[in-house]
């Protein structure tokens, strides 16, 4: 490995100073290749976008990367030597060791030798991440009669094109923004707890399938703390559809000025509810962490809300007469204004469960039935 590292830093000086290159050919989607033949017998092969990918080598202290890639080299040596396995990955990250130094982003060795009876090849890799799209790739190839190092500046192995690489650094730069926006929509179902009705009436008995709740979500994520701090804090609007599905053949009236829950005895309903829309407001703090690859893995969240009342109706459906009829009656029903509470999400990957409690009543006091509201199901699109 200690040839490979002389190797690149021949190759680097070598396509900085010489003015005549020889084009074979190439991958349709790199546009210019160098090739350079050295004395003995390696050939290096360099695949650029364009000249600019070139020059941004000039910014790299070459003999400093040459000792850090080094130093990099003989750890994977060990550690493929230590290894049962045919083939040993590492991955380095000068940058976040050394904040504010011109090192690459990312280095990547691969060890791979197959000592097998029917294979007398071996092979070594090196990946060089310089930025989030601009990279260097070395593969040195050895059977024993010839040497073969390969260098590709631009995309590496997993990222096959520079749009590809391109997407990749967008998302991760997102990833790592301090404040970033995001949709989510909240589906679950509505529960009342802590029921206590006026005397001489029966408490609501909801429908659990209708009785649904639906949140479309704008949220806000701020990082706080420093780059890759788990802690955030989540806050945006929520427009909230809240649904209670009565059953019993009942259905909620207004009168003199109360909101009673009354027995339709003349017609059979095949539906009635009352309807919610209202405007919350949430904070929470949310602990979110990130396995090795950036990827979502565990997160949980705790915090509280405020809501607007923005518009309530009562809706019936039944049969009279052989036709259908829906009955749709606006109004607050005495209902609370504004609504404040807590809520908590908990989350795995890609699937997130919260639950949401209405620490004040659904109805205004001595003006209606007294129930906090309870709600709970999954968020989608996160």
């Amino acid at each position: 490995m200690k040839r490979l590292s002389s190797l690149l830093a021949a190759f680097v000086l070598l396509a900085l100073a010489s003015p005549c290159f020889a084009r074979p050919t190439f991958p349709a989607h790199l546009d210019d290749t160098i090739v350079v033949k050295l004395p003995n017998q390696a050939t290096m092969t360099l695949f650029v976008k364009n000249k600019q990918q070139l020059r941004e080598l000039r910014a790299y202290k070459l003999d400093s990367l040459m000792i850090l890639l080094d130093t990099y080299i003989s750890q994977a040596e060990a550690a493929g030597k230590n290894s049962k396995s045919e083939q040993v990955t590492m991955e380095f990250y000068p940058a976040k060791d050394r904040p504010g130094k011109q090192v690459p982003e990312q280095i990547r060795i691969t060890m791979r030798n197959d000592e097998s009876r029917n294979s007398t090849v071996k092979e070594n890799n090196v990946e060089v991440r310089m930025g989030r799209v601009f990279g260097v790739s070395v593969q040195e190839k050895s059977d024993g009669s010839k040497d073969r190092v390969d260098i590709h500046v631009g995309s590496t192995p997993k990222d096959d094109s520079i749009a590809a690489a391109k997407r990749k650094a967008k998302q991760e730069e997102k990833q790592n923004r301090a404040v970033h926006s995001n949709f989510n929509i909240d589906l679950g179902l509505n529960t009342l707890v802590n029921v206590e009705a006026p005397a001489g009436q029966t408490e609501p008995d909801l429908k659990p399938i209708g009785s649904r709740y639906l949140s479309l979500n704008w949220h806000y994520d701020i990082r706080v703390g420093q780059k890759g701090s788990p802690l955030h804090l989540l806050t945006g609007p929520e427009l909230a559809f809240n649904n209670y599905m009565l059953d019993d053949n009942s259905r909620f009236v207004n009168t003199a000025g109360i909101t009673t829950l009354q027995v339709d005895a003349d017609r059979s309903l095949e539906k009635s509810k009352l309807a919610v829309t209202t405007l919350n407001l949430p904070l929470m703090a949310v602990l979110d962490f990130q396995d090795k690859k950036g990827r979502d893995a565990f997160r949980i969240g705790a915090g509280g809300f405020v809501g607007y009342r923005l518009g309530s109706h009562t809706k019936i459906k039944y049969s009279e007469d052989g036709r259908t009829h829906k009955d749709k009656d606006r109004g607050s029903y005495n209902l609370e204004d504004f609504q404040y509470g807590l809520q908590g999400t908990i989350g795995i990957r890609k699937l997130d469960l919260f639950a949401k409690y209405s620490l004040n009543d659904l109805f205004q006091s001595n003006r209606g039935i007294q129930a906090q509201t309870f709600s709970f199901g999954v968020s989608l699109l996160r």
